[in-house]
């Protein structure tokens, strides 16, 4: 038997896409909740996931600068590189060395049922071999630092499931607890963040609320947010305005019961909207001055360090993997 998988009280990993300029649901979804699991794990991992953003972004200049805006934006909201690691997927070799070998090893089948891949080309994203086989390249993201919690919102909970399925797949197959199996974590208060048009916030939807967009375009965003057709004074339902979801997410539970007794007693939506935009600015003004004073030079130190920080992981891990296969 090869060696096994080290595994700690908590290992949590994070990845995101630098595919355009970052939004609320973003933050909500993803950003926030990762950071407060910073406290309760034993290792945090954050890593920027440009290889998967080539399936929709292939713009060298776009690509370069969403880079460097997520770090700034991680750093802006809360990220310490002291107590976690954040990273650039590409700079760590390791990822696509452990997606190929675990593409041996994927049955055809658990990738023809990945949800995302139909939705993606349903919108208009090629259908490339890249997209199709993206749930093998998060698995490696994910399988590479034997991440125990891996926080997605709803629509990635099935790429964690293929992840877990590949590393019972290669367990299997080579040998007992060589790759840790990690599990989804989700808050559905956050899970998913409503768009202006009610869907799921993205930016290939065009619906998105600006995280440290100016003041204009997040005003636009905001007064463009879809609504019935009910009278400014009419009783309306909360729980079917998209106002009020997003305008949820930054209230306490007291605030949110109260707000919503507004709805139920006619608040207008004009005046919804305007409260809306109003929380926003409050809620983000602190860190966007923060992220005012950030240089390019403190972007490139804490990558650099946190580049080394993940390859230390990643070589044991490929080491490990290596030589249960025979490749070492």
């Amino acid at each position: 038997m090869g060696p096994t998988a080290t595994i700690v009280a908590m290992r949590v990993l994070s990845g995101i896409q630098p595919s355009g300029q970052l939004h609320i649901g973003n933050y909500f979804g993803s950003i926030k909740p990762n950071l407060e699991f910073v406290n309760e794990a034993e290792q945090s991992f954050f890593f920027i996931a440009d290889l998967h953003a080539l399936t929709t972004t292939q713009d060298a200049k776009t690509l370069k600068k969403s880079r460097e805006d997520i770090v700034l934006d991680y750093l802006a909201c809360g990220f310490d590189p002291n107590k976690a690691i954040i990273y650039e997927q590409s700079q760590i070799p390791e990822h696509t060395e452990l997606m190929w070998i675990l593409s041996c090893v994927c049955p055809m089948g658990l990738l023809e049922r990945a949800v995302s891949y139909k939705d993606k080309v349903q919108q208009g994203i090629a259908a490339s071999a890249g997209l199709f086989t993206y749930p093998v390249l998060m698995a490696a993201d994910i399988l590479l630092y034997d991440a125990t919690h891996v926080p997605v919102g709803k629509d990635q909970k099935q790429h964690v499931e293929i992840a877990r399925d590949l590393a019972g797949k290669f367990n299997t197959t080579f040998g007992k607890d060589i790759l840790a199996v990690p599990e989804p974590v989700i808050r559905d208060e956050t899970a998913v963040v409503p768009g202006v048009d009610g869907k799921k916030m993205s930016k290939s939807y065009g619906n998105t609320i600006p995280l440290f967009g100016d003041d204009a375009a997040i005003k636009k965003a905001i007064m463009g947010i879809v609504t019935d057709s009910k009278g400014a004074t009419d009783p309306k339902n909360p729980d079917d305005c998209v106002i009020f979801q997003i305008h949820k997410l930054f209230l306490s539970e007291s605030e949110v019961s109260a707000l919503s007794e507004e709805y139920k007693g006619g608040l207008s939506y004009g005046d919804a909207k305007k409260r809306l935009y109003e929380a926003v600015m409050d809620y983000f003004a602190p860190m966007k001055e923060r992220r005012a004073t950030l240089k390019k030079e403190e972007v490139s130190e804490v990558l650099s360090q946190g580049r080394e920080r993940a390859r230390k992981v990643a070589c044991a891990t490929i080491e490990r993997v290596r030589k249960s296969v025979g490749l070492n």
